[in-house]
């Protein structure tokens, strides 16, 4: 699978479907039903029955009706995810980016709490393992550092990239389903009248009548974490795979539910104390195996969580909505990245997750409100794909948007009531949607700001420049990046650079422009002759999710040129040229400080310290676009967005002194 994209529906696709993208929700029913049953109280019928009916139909609205039906026709040329969803639809509407950032910001914080809920409720059953009772008890330091040492060593290993294991993850996710089908069905057949439980009526009884009621939905809607995250791996397995594979992993989720509810009314018992029902119907001789693989597939379901954290990052970055950082390739795998300042962000948050809450039921009483709000972010994109995109009917688009509003605004209402418990991941989750925006406005005051001249002007100057031989050569092939979409444009800035500071004399100019396609994998350029032998612009086009290696780029572009007899790369110097060597190539980066010189209103004020500060913090240009720094050379320009206009400044004299 070297391109990393599987269209056709094969077995080994839908194999590679069910281990790349569908672990987080696969693991839901190891603390899903054990949740609503705690915070529900009494283990009466009317809670069984009702909440196993909320769960199916849960189930059925959210991530049948709306993300394998719905959402998954907004493919951007095969990829998903909420950033190729605001790159479909973001030319019709001028505040789209708002519902963007704070979706993405919502699902990163998604990231720091769902790998430990998952880890510690696979761990805990442990605590039912003959021999184990008295020491794997919820929240001590035996559970703790089980997990803390999975998900450690998880995030080590991500440096290597899943590769490695990736060919593991497909046979592994089902054989946990599989389980999950076998287990549950072991307890039907002793109590088969439980599949009354899907009539929509209990479900509706038990929000309506239980004392409860309503706020139950903050644990129901547990068994639906993955959904969002399903949609952004499309890219990795297709479609066709993802809806094929959905009927199988759908019917065992539901036999596993409907299991763990026979069990508990053929208890008899309405306080079932600690017991975890998902453990409880495991015959017990299989408990130990079980808990192993419930492990692994919690481990996969941490994984593809990171991945899809890489993916959403490194196209926040190409989107211009998050700083510069490292991103590294650990794998031949198309798609596949790496980030280190993300990984260890996650790592950390994990860490702290993990000692703050303890257990997985103090873990899950935190968890939802965050993916709400990322569900009804994904929804008003879809309300822009569906009606300007796909040209459905404008009633047919009202009726999914109120169907699919109203769901999530009762998840998010039930959730929000958490909202004191997760104090923590709410510093999390503002930081990063801060960081979005303040990186999203501050370029376009920046680009406000940017201004360009005539390149034809320019050309003759260029020429009686490069023939000066009064003025010290600067390079062979002088190289600027610009952000000029026209090709007869270039910034002011760059002309300042090579005439008014110290002139850059050079044999060839080249003008370097990328720009950022709405698609993923765009990877073409083209060449503009401005003059002949003298001034050249290359433009690449590039996709979201394709990384500008420049320098890489520009060798191939040269390349190319030079075996097409375009261009005469030979040295100039007649003592290199005799031996056939080739030219030098200069990378010219100007880079902007803040001028102490403005005058700001206190919103731009703010915004524009805060830019220059994570900008700061963040990778420069030349290692953003993978320059060698052997051939870079970097210019400091002061940006003065708002000058002073008003300088007070009096005269009292002047003298000559012979």
């Amino acid at each position: 699978m070297d391109s990393g994209h599987i269209k056709k529906v094969t077995f080994a696709g839908l194999l590679i479907t069910l281990g790349i993208i569908f672990g987080d929700i696969g693991t839901s029913p190891l603390y899903t039903f054990q949740t609503i049953l705690k915070e529900g109280g009494a283990a009466t019928e009317e809670l069984v029955l009702g909440a196993i009916s909320c769960v199916f139909w849960t189930l059925t609205l959210q991530t049948t009706f709306k993300y394998i039906l719905i959402t998954l026709q907004a493919d951007n040329k095969g990829e998903g995810g909420i950033f190729s969803l605001y790159a479909l639809v973001r030319r019709y509407g001028k505040k789209l980016m708002f519902p963007a950032m704070i979706g993405a910001g919502t699902l990163l914080a998604d990231g720091i709490i769902t790998p430990p809920i998952s880890v510690t409720s696979a761990i805990e059953g442990l605590n039912g393992v003959k021999g184990l009772e008295g020491s794997i008890v919820p929240g001590n330091h035996l559970v703790m550092g089980l997990v803390l040492t999975i998900l450690v060593l998880l995030f080590i290993f991500q440096r290597f990239g899943a590769k490695v294991v990736g060919g593991a993850f497909g046979p592994i996710m089902f054989l946990w389903f599989m389980m999950l089908g076998v287990l549950g069905l072991n307890q039907i057949v002793h109590y088969p009248q439980i599949f009354i439980a899907l009539n929509p009526v209990y479900g509706f009884k038990l929000l309506t009548v239980h004392p409860k009621g309503f706020w139950l939905l903050g644990a129901v809607f547990l068994c639906t974490t993955g959904a969002e995250a399903l949609y952004s791996d499309l890219g990795h397995c297709g479609r066709r795979n993802i809806q094929v594979s959905w009927i199988f992993v759908k019917v065992t989720l539901v036999l596993n539910y409907l299991g763990q509810g026979a069990w508990v009314l053929l208890q008899h018992k309405q306080d079932l104390g600690d017991v975890n029902p998902f453990f409880a119907i495991v015959p017990h001789g299989y408990l130990l195996p079980s808990i192993i693989v419930a492990t692994a597939a919690t481990i996969i379901a941490s994984q593809a969580l990171i991945s899809g954290s890489f993916t959403l990052i490194s196209e926040a970055i190409s989107l211009n909505f998050w700083p510069k950082v490292r991103v590294k390739f650990p794998t031949t795998v198309r798609g596949q990245i790496y980030i280190p300042s993300i990984n260890w962000i996650l790592c950390v948050g994990c860490i702290l997750v993990v000692l703050y809450f303890k257990t997985s039921e103090a873990m899950t009483a935190a968890y939802g409100f965050s993916i709400t709000i990322a569900m009804l972010m994904t929804t008003v994109l879809v309300y822009y794909f569906l009606r300007y995109v796909k040209h459905y009917p404008l009633w047919i688009v009202v009726i999914i948007l109120i169907l699919f509003v109203s769901v999530e605004s009762s998840f998010f209402v039930a959730n929000a009531v958490k909202i004191v418990k997760r104090l923590f991941f709410l510093v999390f989750e503002i930081g990063l949607i801060f960081t979005m925006y303040v990186w999203y406005r501050a370029r376009k005051i920046t680009n406000r700001f940017l201004t360009f001249g005539n390149m034809k002007e320019y050309l003759p100057l260029l020429d009686d420049l490069s023939k000066d031989e009064s003025i010290p050569k600067f390079a062979t092939h002088a190289i600027f990046l610009t952000k000029a979409n026209n090709t007869f444009q270039v910034e002011d800035r760059v002309i300042y650079s090579i005439f008014s500071r110290k002139p850059k004399r050079a044999d060839i100019y080249w003008f370097v422009h990328v720009e950022r396609t709405d698609e993923p994998y765009t990877m073409e350029y083209s060449v503009e002759e401005l003059k002949k032998d003298k001034v050249i612009r290359v433009e690449f086009r590039l996709g979201f999710r394709i990384q500008p290696r420049i320098n890489l780029m520009m060798r191939k572009v040269v390349k190319e040129m030079v075996i097409n007899n375009e261009l005469d790369i030979t040295s100039p110097y007649p003592s290199l040229s005799k031996h056939n060597l080739a030219a030098d190539f200069v990378f010219v980066i100007l880079e902007n400080f803040l001028s102490s010189d403005n005058e700001f209103k206190a919103g731009d004020g703010f915004i524009l310290n805060s830019y220059f500060f994570l900008k700061h913090l963040s990778l420069s240009d030349d290692k953003s676009f993978g320059l060698d720094t052997s051939e870079t050379r970097t210019e400091k320009i002061p940006m003065v967005v708002t000058p002073f206009t008003k300088m007070e400044l009096k005269r009292t004299c002047f003298k000559i002194y012979e």
